[in-house]
């Protein structure tokens, strides 16, 4: 069928936007295409990934069932190298560093928390400093305990740190700092916190007053 006068004028615009637009085109294309294609193979990439360290963590659970504690090291270390970024690291992390403090291997305990320190979100990192922090508490090495519980912490976890402040400051027999510390551990522990008894009872200890709570009106 021949065009009429009206489409051939629309065919000539075309072509003529074409030859003067249509290299620029082609690559825009191309690059949305590319990205395209890259948003959805990082996403499988990401679903592989967590398959992946989800299989392995169950792998390190049952090691720690049957108390394989050369296992569970090992399952965390690959853990640590393949999928040091996913959340399955820093918990495995964790897990392993109480296998092996219950192994009495202090040595890879302190490893494990370390990395769970370094690498690992907000909330591990604070769980994993506190818990290691607690292990240099009890081998008597309270400077580097306070200098892992140093920074900035993730606001929920600030009490938790404040109080494990405070028992290494009471076991240098800083009493003025120690109080400091569990008063701030109370003033960021919710009241409702059952652990927020045990902190007052350690302020208490050592001189520390707690205001009576005013009757309701």
């Amino acid at each position: 069928m021949a065009y009429d006068l009206e489409e051939q004028e629309q065919i000539a615009t075309l072509k003529a936007w074409w030859d003067k637009y249509g290299n620029l085109t082609s690559w825009v294309l191309i690059a949305g295409l590319a990205a395209y294609s890259g948003f959805t193979g990082w996403n499988y990439y990401q679903r592989t990934q967590a398959a992946q360290a989800s299989a392995l963590y169950d792998e390190l659970q049952a090691a720690v069932g049957t108390k394989d504690n050369a296992k569970v090291l090992r399952a965390a270390g690959d853990m640590e190298s393949k999928f040091g970024s996913t959340a399955y690291a820093s918990m495995s992390a964790l897990v392993a560093a109480k296998s092996s403090f219950e192994a009495n291997d202090l040595k890879s305990a302190k490893a494990q928390l370390q990395w769970a320190a370094d690498h690992g979100g907000d909330e591990f990192k604070a769980v994993a400093k506190v818990r290691l922090a607690g292990l240099l508490l009890d081998e008597k090495a309270y400077d580097e305990a306070l200098k892992v519980l140093s920074g900035e912490v993730a606001p929920q976890f600030a009490g938790t740190v404040a109080d494990r402040k405070g028992d290494i400051l009471v076991a240098q027999n800083k009493l003025v700092e120690a109080r400091a510390a569990y008063q701030a551990a109370l003033d960021a522990t919710d009241k409702k916190n059952p652990g927020r008894q045990l902190i007052q009872l350690k302020f208490e200890a050592i001189g520390g007053s707690v205001p009576a709570a005013k009757d309701a009106a």
